[in-house]
């Protein structure tokens, strides 16, 4: 039995701990993190957490009334670029659409009922404020108008 076996071994039995992040991948963990708080509160059951896709990442995968619903976490720390909501615009939503449809084919999770839900979070130095918009935009997402070919 080599040393790196071992390691593996031990490694295997130990609970999994999650890479913090500096910079603006941390602050998207962190309003991650608060948005499962928030969801499991509201009664979702979380099933997966940042998943990656060929085409796309999903936020988080939950199930809320035997509904099958993909999160996207959007956070501000102010309004000067908007509401946290609005950054899902029709290009994101067209990816989280297709990253929706890799997961339910990965998973053959066939005709399940889906939605697409998106967690707000507006900080500022108070706190806080979480907001979730449930089926806050259906799929699929007509493509964007091309320019013409000249």
């Amino acid at each position: 039995m080599t040393l790196k076996s071992v390691l593996e071994r031990i490694m295997s039995v130990l609970p999994k701990v999650r890479k913090k992040y500096r910079g603006l991948r941390g602050r998207g963990q962190e309003w991650e993190g608060l948005a499962e708080k928030h969801l499991k509160k509201a009664g979702y059951r979380i099933l997966d957490r940042n998943v990656r896709t060929k085409v796309g990442e999903i936020d988080l995968v939950a199930e809320e009334n035997g509904v099958l619903c993909f999160i996207e976490v959007k956070g501000r720390r102010g309004t000067g670029f908007g509401l946290p909501e609005e950054a899902v615009d029709a290009e994101k939503q067209s990816r989280i659409f297709r990253a929706a449809e890799a997961y339910l084919q990965s998973r053959r999770l066939g005709d399940r009922p889906c939605r697409f839900d998106v967690v707000a979070i507006l900080q500022d130095e108070t706190g806080s404020d979480v907001t979730i918009h449930r089926d806050a935009f259906a799929g699929p997402v007509p493509p964007r108008p091309r320019p013409p070919a000249w």
